[in-house]
This record gives structure tokens, C-alpha cells and sequence, in this order.
């Protein structure tokens, strides 16, 4: 699968995110405003040299740049991850995903993918009983059809207070929880812990699951293999890269990641490949 992000996207996101004009960035790097306005256009790179430069300028790890730009991509996961199924939505051909945790019958949503009906339609397969509703943060793509859900599931919502006014549609007050670090819900015999990680919204939480096996954690948009999703709004850029660099990447190495969008992808891959990680 490719990556979410292309070099021009991990350019403009790191330029716009400290709040950089082009011509800023083209004196810090010594590659002119016409080439720095093109790659962010998609153009390909003159050179190697040219994205180390850019790096530099950026504030990004030269290498991981590179090999993002020559075509890196993670290895993939196990084509099937017990305890989690994956649930595809699209937007305009734009692809997006959900999971749903499952465990002794129980099971908790993470993000609706923006498929609602696949949602509902996996766990009716499944036959299981939903504990909750886990959103990584208010985005349309991530939260769109709760509605649809808690119609036939009044469980609890979770959502960073501060991702409240992002939602198209609010459930009742007492559904609303609010997620604290550390915090947990139990899914038969799994744990899903909260971790607060604010910087792509204000409000944004990654969950991780416990007990299944394998260390796992949701991350929405705040990593994507190989990039970070856009800090939103900018002013958040600094607080999204204390979020990556001092919660996700300092789980253990072998942690599957699994993003909104793009490759699954791991900790250690991060650490090596990915040119926002410390």
C-alpha cells in the first residue's frame, strides 16, 4: 500500500505547521522559491541533496526524508490481526478506516471510517455486543454516523472535550465522555487505554489495546506511516510533534500503529523512516 503522505505533502505540512512562508524556507535551504512551490506541487526532487537541504531547513531528519522521497515504504503487518478487524470508507475515491476491537463478544468501535453501515454490518456479522464508540478525534471522516450507530447502541462516546465543536452531530450530554491519560475500558478480556495526544486537533486521543497479544495502538491522524497528519490549526504544530515524538514513539518497539489513513505500520519503522520522529 502506499503511504498516506508524499514528500510534498511532508514539506508543505512541516512548512505551514511552523507557520514558514516559501521564501522563508527557500533562503534557509538554498533551493529556490520555484523549486521549493513545485515539490510542494508534487514535482519530483532535482537531486538528492535537494530534499537534505529541505530537511535541514525544515527541521526534519535528513535520512528519513530521502528514503520517503526514493519510494520507502513500511513492511506490512499480518494480513489478519486477532482481536481487530478493519472497516473501509471513502470519500470521493479518498480512502479512510475504521476498527472495530473485539473480544468474548464485546467489542469497542475506533473511528467510523466513515462507513457507518460497515460498522453495524461487522458487528452484527460478528454477533457482538458494542461497549463503546472510541474516536481519535471530530473530523467528518472519523466520526461521521455515530448517529446512526447509537440508534441501535446507546453506548458511550469517547472524544477529546476539546474535539467537541468538530462533530456534524453531538450525542446526548451523558453518552460524552471525555478521555483521560491512562484512563481504561474493558472489551471482554481486553484492555483499551487512553492516550491523550493533542496536536492534529486540539482534542485529539490514540487507544491503545492490551492483552491481545500484541501491543497495538490506534493513532488516527496523528502519525501516518512515514508523516504526521496536519496540525490543525498550525499553531498546534509544536504540541503535535511533542505527541508523536513523546507518547507514540516511545512505545515499545514492536507496537503495530494503525492509522485513519494509509499503511499499518510499527514504532520501530517510525523511528527509522519517519522524518518527523526526534
Amino acid at each position: 500500500m502506499p503511504l498516506e503522505d508524499e514528500l510534498s505533502d511532508i514539506v508543505k505540512k512541516a512548512r505551514t505547521g511552523q507557520q514558514r512562508s516559501v521564501a522563508d524556507v527557500a533562503r534557509a535551504s538554498g533551493v529556490s522559491e520555484v523549486d521549493v512551490t513545485a515539490l510542494e506541487r508534487g514535482q519530483a526532487p532535482r537531486s538528492r541533496e535537494q530534499v537534505l537541504s529541505l530537511a535541514r531547513a525544515l527541521g526534519l531528519r535528513e535520512e528519513p526524508l530521502a528514503q520517503v522521497a526514493e519510494g520507502w515504504v513500511p513492511q506490512p503487518l499480518p494480513a489478519s490481526i486477532p482481536h481487530v478487524d478493519t472497516v473501509l470508507g471513502s470519500i470521493g475515491g479518498y480512502e479512510v478506516k475504521g476498527y472495530v476491537v473485539h473480544d468474548r463478544g464485546e467489542a469497542a468501535v475506533v473511528d467510523t471510517g466513515y462507513n457507518s453501515g460497515g460498522v453495524l454490518d461487522l458487528i452484527a456479522k460478528r454477533k457482538l455486543r458494542l461497549r463503546a464508540i472510541c474516536l481519535t478525534h471530530g473530523h467528518s471522516d472519523h466520526a461521521e454516523g455515530i448517529e446512526a450507530i447509537l440508534k441501535t447502541n446507546p453506548v458511550p462516546v469517547y472524544l477529546g472535550a476539546d474535539d467537541l465543536d468538530l462533530l456534524s452531530w453531538r450525542p446526548a450530554p451523558e453518552l460524552l465522555h471525555d478521555p483521560q491519560r491512562d484512563e481504561t475500558l474493558q472489551v471482554g478480556g481486553l484492555t483499551v487505554r487512553f492516550m491523550p495526544t493533542p496536536g492534529h486537533t486540539p482534542g485529539g486521543v490514540c487507544y491503545r489495546l492490551e492483552q491481545a497479544g500484541h501491543p497495538i495502538c490506534f493513532v488516527g491522524d496523528t502519525l501516518f506511516a512515514g508523516s504526521i497528519g496536519r496540525s490543525n490549526p498550525a499553531g498546534l504544530y509544536e504540541t503535535h510533534l511533542e505527541s508523536v515524538r513523546r507518547l507514540v514513539l516511545t512505545l515499545s518497539a514492536d507496537t503495530f500503529l494503525f492509522p485513519g489513513h494509509g499503511p499499518a505500520t510499527t514504532v520501530r519503522e517510525e523511528l527509522l523512516h519517519n522524518p518527523f520522529s526526534a
